[in-house]
């Protein structure tokens, strides 16, 4: 098929290719998205993205930028619907993500494939990070018992949401009853368990 002959403006084009090259991802997975691909699903010509980006790496770590801010705006809007406790809504919001855009959540989490020193991915992943943190944590805690009260729940809810992803958990859900086999329950008892304690109390 050729290439639509469509003008571009100069940052139309750009994320043009960046939404071509997150459709492959989500589509296709992170394999199958090269330059050529992403060209080829923007209907542009295949020196475009090289001309935008630079390399593959350059592609992959824009993309993981829009990612995360997607991800960091996702967090920040749990945290502030829910202020009686953001860190609980903030790991839902996070699962949620995941489960909502397999693909990208894989991209932004492959640092072997990102290059973290370009300065849109940097601060988009540093402002991702910052709204989890304000979450979590006594700030007139030891710093080591604050910084673990920053990662247990990022480490809770990102270990979930790959095992989700994965489908790692569906074997797992046969050793309940057949009526309880309910992924989304099973993801509200492991974020939420005094609460889920509560309710079935």
């Amino acid at each position: 098929m050729p290439a639509r002959s469509r003008p571009y403006h100069h940052g139309a084009l750009r994320q043009s290719l960046l939404a071509a090259a997150e459709a492959i991802l989500e589509r296709e997975g992170l394999a199958a998205l090269t330059l050529r691909a992403a060209a080829r699903e923007a209907g542009v010509s295949h020196a475009a993205p090289a001309y935008h980006f630079g390399d593959l790496s350059g592609l992959l770590s824009e993309l993981a930028a829009v990612g995360f801010a997607r991800f960091g705006a996702r967090l920040r809007s749990a945290a502030a619907a829910t202020p009686a406790d953001p860190l609980r809504a903030m790991g839902f919001a996070y699962v949620g993500f995941a489960r909502a855009h397999p693909g990208m959540f894989t991209l932004m989490f492959r640092a072997d494939r990102l290059n973290m020193q370009r300065p849109a991915l940097r601060a988009a992943a540093d402002a991702a990070w910052q709204a989890l943190s304000a979450a979590a944590g006594a700030a007139d805690a030891p710093p080591l018992n604050r910084l673990a009260g920053r990662i247990a729940p990022w480490a809770l809810a990102h270990g979930l949401a790959v095992l989700l992803i994965d489908g790692r958990l569906q074997p797992a859900l046969h050793e309940l009853p057949g009526g309880a086999r309910d992924i989304d329950a099973l993801v509200a008892a492991v974020l939420a368990p005094d609460q889920n304690a509560s309710d079935t109390a």
